[in-house]
């Protein structure tokens, strides 16, 4: 059983209610279009998409972040579960479920300034993927949250580059996500 989207709602400063959502889909051509048409239609922004395999090939998982007014929102997710090739759309709030995203950022270094990058990278449990003269590539996985104030950090530091995977959630327990 799904809460309610007003029960827990992830907030940034000046930006509206952010929600996350698992679709699970038959694996067909235009399944995504017509997805997307349905926030589009309601004025809400998609900030994180991700498309990938579900365990059984029939099926892909879609865990979408997306920002709008909670008036509404209780309608996307009836609207998506009537859509033919929906198996089911539920919005997890982040206490019933576990959330990661990766992140890799290539960091312009020189030799002095390489030790800072390192300790920095240490202490957000990241690893280096890639050491050059004059770089780094460096991968982090968990929240948004700790990305975001990797992403900072590095700000400051350099970043040549930045690629981030988006949310990806499973519920916990035995819920199905």
């Amino acid at each position: 059983m799904n809460e309610s989207p007003m029960n827990e709602i992830e907030l940034e400063t000046n930006q509206q209610p952010k929600y996350t959502i698992s679709i699970l889909v038959n694996n067909k051509p235009g399944v995504l279009m017509r997805i997307t048409q349905t926030f589009s239609r309601r004025g809400y922004n998609i900030d994180s998409l991700v498309v990938s395999p579900a365990h059984n090939p029939q099926f892909s998982r879609l865990t979408m972040v997306t920002q709008g007014e909670i008036e509404g929102f209780d309608q996307i997710i009836r609207q998506l579960n009537k859509l033919v090739d929906v198996v089911h759309a539920h919005h997890h709030v982040s206490t019933h479920s576990i959330e990661r995203e990766l992140a890799m950022f290539k960091i312009g270094v020189s030799s002095k300034g390489r030790e800072e990058v390192l300790q920095i990278v240490e202490v957000f449990r990241a690893k280096v993927l890639d050491f050059t003269e004059n770089s780094l590539i460096v991968e982090a996985t968990g929240s948004t949250e700790k990305l975001d104030a990797l992403e900072k950090i590095l700000t400051s530091l350099g970043i040549i580059e930045m690629v981030r995977s988006g949310k990806v959630i499973m519920a916990r327990g035995m819920e199905m996500t």
